[in-house]
This record gives structure tokens, sequence and C-alpha cells, in this order.
């Protein structure tokens, strides 16, 4: 099994040659993009970092290297395309790939090197967003809030929450701190038959009782009759979690991928609508993944005789592949959330797609 793994590829020199040619030229790119990009994006947000009094120097570096992840991870596999692209058409310039075909090597044993160096890529893409951009995002988003000062402390506070109960419905309208010591304020809830409203219940303050909950000083108000009774201690939302009401609001971004999922079934579980996060969850996989696809995208730069003039045509039909895969990918993400794609082909139906139309140019261009 290994024996046949390891004989579709290129010779072992071959391989390491072709594989460093393409890291080196993909980092070469994303360091080129992420200075210049920084640079702009700091020139448009240095004056409002500095309006805030009493910041400095240490807060515009702070900025840099909170916002320099985000452009690393978004430009990545732009810089994959072209590090492909750059690798395949010096290759081709210098009769390189001619060479290796001539061996006896097909078009996929000539790609097999780089989309191993690819997945290499993918993996560190991953390990990179899960663990250092979802901080990063998380961070300077609550700095964005407070305009550039100083950090508050997150004690879990929350506001305007929706949760379900069975039939009915709790609205609050601000939750303080996280677990069993969460306190409820402004609670209303809608007691339901089946899609009927039958009455509401009010309250100014709810606390943790049990398995459920324990609104004081509740009054209810029948819909029916249209009277207002007072209940006194209200039990209710039995088996609704305290997280059920501070996961108010969920940002993919910000999130690793388990904080992701596991927050996706808490929602799940209150009732609330998740399928924008799934499909932000499964791209989570699917969006490193794409540098495993650019050199399949990139390849049609690498056959074909340099020396009919056609290279140039090939390097920028190859460029436009990748960057509709990128168009399309973005256009699937939007429709998931409006909820017209389901989340698994938000995420994967543009990798899928491109993946069949590569293969068919490769195809193609080696007959």
């Amino acid at each position: 099994m290994i024996n046949a793994l390891t004989g579709f590829f290129p010779s072992r020199t071959v391989s390491f040659y072709m594989a460093r040619s393409f890291l080196i030229n993909t980092f070469a790119f994303l360091f080129g993009l992420v200075l210049i990009l920084q640079t702009l994006d700091l020139l448009s947000e240095s004056g409002r970092i500095l309006t805030y009094p009493g910041n400095g120097d240490a807060e515009v570096w702070r900025y840099v290297s909170l916002r320099t992840p985000q452009i690393i991870a978004t430009f990545l596999p732009f810089s994959v395309l072209l590090g492909t692209i750059v690798t395949f058409s010096t290759m081709n310039q210098n009769s390189e790939v001619i060479a290796l075909k001539a061996s006896g090597l097909s078009a996929h044993q000539v790609l097999a090197p780089l989309m191993l160096a690819g997945l290499g890529v993918a993996i560190i893409s991953f390990g990179f967003n899960d663990r250092i951009v979802s901080r990063a995002s998380a961070t300077l988003a609550a700095w964005k809030k407070v305009e550039y000062g100083p950090l508050p402390i997150d004690r879990g506070d929350r506001s305007n929450v929706w949760v379900r109960s069975d039939d009915h419905l709790i609205h609050v309208l601000q939750i303080k701190g996280k677990g069993d010591a969460a306190l409820l304020g402004g609670v209303t809830i809608y007691e339901r038959d089946g899609a009927a409203l039958k009455s509401l219940v009010r309250g100014d303050l709810a606390r943790r009782a049990g398995d459920g909950w324990r609104l004081d000083k509740a009054e209810r108000f029948d819909v029916a009759s249209g009277t207002l009774s007072p209940l006194g201690g209200f039990d209710f939302g039995q088996g609704v979690r305290p997280d059920q009401f501070t996961l108010a609001n969920v940002v993919a971004e910000s999130m690793t991928f388990g904080a992701l999922n596991e927050a996706i079934g808490d929602l799940r579980a209150a009732g609330r609508p998740t399928k924008a996060l799934e499909g932000a969850l499964w791209h989570k996989l699917s969006g490193p993944l794409s540098a495993v696809l650019m050199p399949l995208l990139g390849a049609v730069a690498a056959f074909g005789i340099a020396r009919s003039g056609k290279l140039f045509l090939r390097a920028v039909t190859a460029m436009g592949l990748g960057f509709l895969y990128f168009v399309a990918d973005n256009f699937a993400l939007a429709m998931g959330n409006l909820g017209a794609y389901p989340p698994f082909l938000a995420a994967w139906a543009p990798f899928l797609l491109f993946a069949m139309i590569g293969e068919a140019v490769l195809l193609k261009t080696e007959e």
C-alpha cells in the first residue's frame, strides 16, 4: 500500500524540489499581501485608535497584532493560488514539466507533490484559524465596540434573548452572570397551546431553581378574558439551561471549531435557528482545504508548450478559475445565511464543483 502511494509521486528529489518551490512562492506572496494590506488598513484605522485619550504606539501595535491574523487567514488561499501559478509557469517555461511527462508521469502525478504540500498548508491553516484567528477576532471585535478604549471584563451579561420551552416562548430583557448564578431581568413568558397564545406571564427577576427557573412577583395576563392576576412566585422553564440564555450572540469567526459546534448544539436545544452557524462550522473545514484545490485549478498553467506563446494566457486562465472559486464560495455562504442553501451544501458545493471543473480542464489540457 505504502509502495503504491509513493510510486504515484515523482522521485523524492523532484517532489521535494516542486513542493519547496511551491511553498516558497506561496509564503512570499502571502508576506507581500499581508504587508501591503496591513499598511493600508492601519492607515485607515490609526486615526480612530489614537482618538481615544491615552492611546499611543502600544495600542497601534496591539491593533496590528490582532488584525494581521485575520488578513493572513483571508488571503492565504489567494497566496496558494498565486504560488501555484508561478511555480507551474516557471516549470513550464524551463521545460521541466515536459521532462516529467516524457519520463512517463501523468498530469496527476506531476500535480501530486503540490497537492500534498497544499494539504499540509490546509492543516496548518485550520490550526492557525482555530487557535489564533478566532481569539484575535473576538478581542478585536470587543475592542472596536468600546472605540479602542479599555476592554471591559466579560461577566456574561447579555440582553434581549428568546428561548423556547416546549410550546412556550421565554423573552428576557437582560441576563447577568453565568451558570446557576445567572439572573434573568424583565422576563415575559408567552404561554401557548400549539400555535395559539393563551396568556402572558411577566416578572422583573428570575433565578435558577432546581432544573428550571423561579420568577418573583409574577403576574399573568389571560388573553381570552383580558384579566390580569398576581401569581407571586412562578416556576417555569423546566429543563432550560442557563447557557441557553447566555448564548445570545454567537459569532462564528470569533469561536473555535469545538466551541462553535457546542454553541450550535445549545442553540438547537433552545429552539433557535442554527442554519447559518452550521454553514460557518462546515466552512471552517472546507475553507482551509481550498489550499488542496488551488494546485488543481492552477494546473492549466503547467501543461502546454511554453514556446507556443500561450503560457501567459494559461496563467490568466488559471487565475480566473481560482478567483471564480472564491466568488462562488462567498456566494454560496451568503445563500446559506439566507436559508436558500442547506448548510452542508453552502460550505462544500463550491469546493466540489470546482474540483470537478479543475479535473475536467486538466484532462482536456492533457489530451
